[in-house]
């Protein structure tokens, strides 16, 4: 039985179970149980007959439930069939249930939970109590309704029953003043949610001015500069320090975040009760009743809890928190995308980060955690804004403006950004005017060439995101070099906010006919360029694909569309067709494409960039 089940369950976590099963009807039948049989013939039946009581008469439930020992027999010989028919369970009785709350509700020492036996659809009859119906099914026929009046006491008579009126208890009544005085507890006659006005001051930009500077030479990753955020920055700033709530489900050391062990310590309600194994360590695991990290064990369903939990305190509680929840990207969407969407739903702020991210950055751990497509799944969630950073600058500007949006500027969103564990060097940020306008908009120019007799008439627009972009970037020297191809490179920050500005635009000026048709950032930033357009990143194509209605000129798309596999990170770029040799090649196919190169030029280039044109499609590998 499930209810037996949960019981055990919850009794095993130490909580206090109240069951409710039988309704005060069975109180007199099993006041004559002296020695046990009925309660043996109830433990007996498993749910499914349970189920198949609740639609049949009482001569049904007398022969089989009953019939099974006559003493059970003759303990209900003064009931009638129909009496027997109606005997309810404990979650149809209304002073069982209230028994049951207050025993929860006195109860001390542990968490209750009242298991309370029901039959679903009850008071439905025929067209729906206990039965397997089609959830498309609404509506119910004369009989019905009144059988429904009747058994509930309604007092509304056979004609005005069938006009299927809302009852309304008389003015001043008994029952209609308990209503009011029960809502007026509760908030208001309608649920609302009540969210702090309150705004925080988050750091503004110069906060991450370490960051605009570059890596020094020294090669790092966005999951470090992402902790580097965290620990010397927003836990050290002193309006949101005390907001902050990392969470991590179990790969803190991973993450390059055992820091915070020390500086903020990890929260348990008991505080340290054992000495950890890496006590010596100066980064060990320090646990405590203060702490403000939330280390939730390999529990992602738990952590993305404590995400909602922190995330909608602002209107539940009053209270705005601030909670970064990183994890192993391929264990977000995949594993709790119900749960995302429902944060969304429930206007949850704050960010999700998408650690160790990459079907190719991620090497040497295999499908089960290679990661291609969380972008792209990030996209169904209308109010998560996604990016996929390359550099520290662009991871910075990103959560700055998106603590501005959610906690100063009111706004009902909430994050995900991806970051990788590949180690390069953190180039200074631009100091072009646009390019911060840029990294938020979705696309900024990051590096231009020029060649001295160009091969070509225009400029290949070679696009990048996260550390592919370093790879683009190879391919812009390859291009120029043996080739004499002049490109520009951009960082794509993200496709999807470029998609969903350019589709808002497109929906305005398709309802605006008689209007000046405006343009989106994207076919603004790209006017006037002809391309041909080369997107590559560390994500399924269907991720680049989402601007491909606007843009101007050949768009040719690289990404890792297949299962991940254990290897160096240089092979599975090579494999999957989105490094340099796969970004330069698909140039010189996009220029061909136009008319302004040779075909002839593709076959010495599949063997001067040393490609297998008869290696196995990635999707399919």
């Amino acid at each position: 039985k499930i209810i037996q089940e949960l019981e055990g369950a919850f009794r095993g976590a130490g909580w206090n179970a109240i069951k409710v099963i039988w309704g005060g009807d069975w109180d007199p039948i099993l006041a004559k149980d002296v020695d046990g049989r009925l309660v043996k013939r109830m433990g007996e039946i498993i749910d499914g007959q349970y189920q198949k009581y609740s639609v049949e008469k009482g001569d049904y439930i007398r022969e089989h439930f009953f019939g099974a020992d006559p003493e059970l027999l003759d303990m209900v010989d003064h009931l009638s069939d129909e009496q027997l028919q109606k005997l309810r369970r404990g979650g149809h009785d209304p002073s069982k249930v209230y028994a049951a709350y207050k025993a929860a509700v006195d109860h001390v020492g542990a968490p209750t939970v009242i298991l309370a036996k029901t039959i679903k659809g009850y008071g439905l009859g025929e067209s729906g109590e206990g039965r397997n119906n089609t959830h498309n099914e609404k509506k119910i026929n004369e009989k019905e309704l009144i059988n429904f009046r009747t058994r509930f006491g309604i007092p509304l008579n056979d004609e005005e029953v069938l006009k299927t009126p809302f009852y309304r208890f008389e003015e001043g009544s008994v029952e209609q003043e308990y209503l009011k005085k029960r809502r007026e507890e509760l908030g208001g006659h309608v649920p609302s949610r009540q969210p702090t006005e309150d705004k925080l001051t988050v750091p503004g930009l110069e906060a991450f001015s370490k960051l605009f500077e570059g890596s020094g030479g020294k090669d790092v990753s966005t999951t470090m500069a992402f902790g580097e955020i965290i620990g010397r920055i927003l836990l050290k700033d002193k309006n949101i320090a005390d907001r902050v709530v990392p969470i991590i489900p179990d790969e803190a050391r991973t993450f390059g975040m055992e820091g915070l062990f020390k500086q903020c310590g990890i929260y348990s309600s008991k505080g340290q009760l054992y000495e950890p194994v890496d006590a010596s360590q100066l980064m060990y695991y320090k646990e405590a009743k203060d702490g403000q990290l939330l280390e939730e064990g390999i529990n992602e369903a738990g952590a993305i809890s404590s995400f909602i939990a922190a995330g909608t305190a602002y209107a539940n509680l009053g209270l705005h928190m601030i909670p970064f929840y990183i994890f192993y990207s391929m264990f977000g969407f995949q594993r709790v995308g119900d749960l995302v969407w429902l944060a969304g739903d429930a206007r949850t702020k704050g960010f999700l980060v998408g650690g160790t991210s990459g079907r190719t950055t991620l090497n040497g751990e295999g499908l089960q955690h290679e990661d291609g497509h969380s972008q792209l799944v990030a996209t169904t969630v209308p109010n998560l804004v996604a990016y996929d950073p390359a550099y520290a600058y662009e991871l910075a500007v990103i959560i700055q403006n998106g603590m501005q949006r959610m906690y100063a500027d009111g706004g009902d969103i909430f994050y995900y950004i991806s970051v990788y564990n590949g180690n390069y060097v953190m180039p200074a940020m631009p100091e072009e005017e646009g390019v911060t306008e840029g990294i938020l908009k979705g696309m900024y120019k990051l590096s231009s060439n020029e060649v001295e007799k160009p091969a070509a008439e225009v400029r290949p627009q070679l696009f990048g995101s996260g550390p592919i972009l370093e790879g683009v970037l190879d391919a812009q020297k390859i291009l120029a070099e043996k080739y004499n191809v002049a490109t520009d490179v951009w960082s794509v920050t993200s496709y999807s906010e470029l998609c969903r500005d350019a589709r808002a635009v497109q929906r305005w000026n398709r309802l605006h006919p008689e209007s000046e048709p405006k343009k989106s950032y994207l076919e603004t930033t790209l006017e006037g360029i002809q391309g041909p357009f080369i997107a590559s990143s560390d994500n399924v194509r269907l991720v680049h694909d989402q601007i491909r209605d606007w843009m101007p000129g050949t768009y040719l798309t690289l990404g890792t569309d297949g299962f991940g596999r254990s290897d160096t990170r240089k092979a599975l770029r090579h494999h999957f067709e989105v490094d340099a040799t796969f970004v330069t090649y698909a140039t010189l196919v996009g220029l061909v494409q136009d008319g302004h190169l040779d075909k002839s030029i593709l076959p010495q280039a599949i063997n001067d960039l040393d490609i297998d044109p008869d290696k196995v499609d990635p999707l399919y590998a």
